[in-house]
């Protein structure tokens, strides 16, 4: 695995461990079908959580929403029907979540700075 996957992997890792400590339940990590990926799928009080985890280097690269493009947010939303389809009964509600994660040169504290956004975008905005 190449620094940048490694790296990844450590953002996502850190992202799902931020949310099941605010209470959300990780239902599954790097759900891939052939058209698009979500990083990770989480239950939030009785919501479909989709999560786009990105990490980036420091600010000057944008927040969380600017780095996912229309064609990104497409492959997302894609991949979230294809899960949905799978699932049985009634569909439930659901959001699409954006994360932005910064490392932080703080000795001791916490490695990274995390930027959650509920309802980052739907799927009108695809």
């Amino acid at each position: 695995m190449n620094l940048a996957a490694r790296r990844g992997t450590r953002a996502e890792k850190t992202a799902a461990a931020f949310l099941r400590g605010r209470g959300l339940r990780i239902l599954a990590r790097n759900y891939r079908v052939p058209q698009g990926e979500i990083d990770i799928i989480a239950e939030d009080a009785g919501t479909l959580t989709f999560v786009e985890v990105r990490m980036r280097s420091g600010p000057s690269h944008g927040g969380a929403l600017e780095s996912i493009d229309r064609r990104k947010r497409r492959r997302i939303v894609t991949a979230a029907r294809h899960y949905l389809a799978q699932l049985p009964g009634a569909e439930p509600p659901c959001r699409f979540d954006a994360m932005l994660l910064m490392p932080v040169a703080e000795a001791g504290g916490e490695p990274f700075a995390v930027e959650w956004l509920r309802d980052a975008f739907s799927t009108d905005d695809c």
